[in-house]
C-alpha cells in the first residue's frame, strides 16, 4: 500500500473516470480508514481504525464486491458533504441503464475520500 496515489481531487476524478483500478481504490479507502498491512507478520493492523469499523470489519472490507461496507461508508459521510462530488468536481452521476453496482460503489468511495480530504483541510 506504499504506492498509493496522493489524496487530491485529481486522484478522486481518476477514480470516477476509472483510471485507477478497483484494488487501488479499495486500498486508498482502507488507508484513510486507518488500516495498515504489516508485511513482516502478513497481518492487518487496525489499531488506528475507528471502533465501529474495527468491530464490523477487523480486516479491511472489499467495498467494490460487498454492499454492506459501502452502505456503512455512505452513512459515515457527514450530511453537508454528501454532494461534494457534484459541488467540487461537477460529477453528474450516472444515467439509468448505463451503470452497475460497481460504478456506484466507486462513486461512494470517491465521495468518502473527497469528504475526508475536505474535513482534513479545515
Amino acid at each position: 500500500m506504499s504506492n498509493l496515489p496522493p489524496l487530491n481531487t485529481d486522484t478522486i476524478q481518476a477514480i470516477l473516470d476509472e483510471k485507477i483500478d478497483d484494488e487501488t481504490v479499495n486500498q486508498l479507502v482502507w488507508y484513510y480508514l486507518g488500516y495498515r498491512y504489516d508485511e513482516a507478520s502478513q497481518t492487518w493492523d487496525n489499531t488506528a481504525v475507528e471502533e465501529s469499523w474495527k468491530q464490523d470489519y477487523p480486516e479491511p472490507p472489499n467495498f467494490i464486491e460487498n454492499r454492506p461496507p459501502t452502505v456503512k461508508l455512505t452513512r459515515s459521510i457527514p450530511k453537508e458533504n454528501k454532494q461534494l462530488l457534484k459541488e467540487k468536481l461537477g460529477f453528474q452521476g450516472y444515467k439509468i441503464g448505463t451503470f452497475e453496482p460497481r460504478d456506484t460503489r466507486r462513486a461512494t468511495m470517491a465521495n468518502w475520500l473527497l469528504s475526508y480530504l475536505v474535513i482534513g483541510s479545515q
